[in-house]
């Protein structure tokens, strides 16, 4: 077991992701929040003090990514990504300790 000096933030996708998944994905299953599928980690450096200014600094590029895992088709994707519409399509945890069990 090692501890790995990072950080993480975990994403969860909201109904409003799963609305606009659903609807442009190709996918013939729905999905919504409350199937509670598996999340996204992201590392991030270990020693934050406030998640807000790391999260303002990279949630254009988190958001990308989740929308890229539906359609790479950015016709697709909301017009304009901003921090409201990242706090409505996603739900966010965060925590210091990464543990490698491996």
């Amino acid at each position: 077991m090692k501890e790995m000096e990072r950080g993480f933030i975990l994403v969860r996708h909201t109904n409003k992701y799963w609305e606009w998944a659903n609807r442009v994905g190709d996918s013939d299953i729905e999905f919504t929040e409350e199937d509670n599928l598996e999340p996204n980690v992201y590392l991030i450096e270990e020693d934050f003090l406030e998640i807000e200014p790391l999260i303002e600094k990279h949630f254009k590029s988190i958001f990308a990514l989740e929308l890229e895992m539906v359609t790479e088709n950015e016709s697709d994707w909301p017009e304009k990504i901003t921090m409201e519409l990242f706090n409505e399509w996603f739900i966010l945890d965060w925590g210091s300790s990464v543990i490698d069990l491996i």
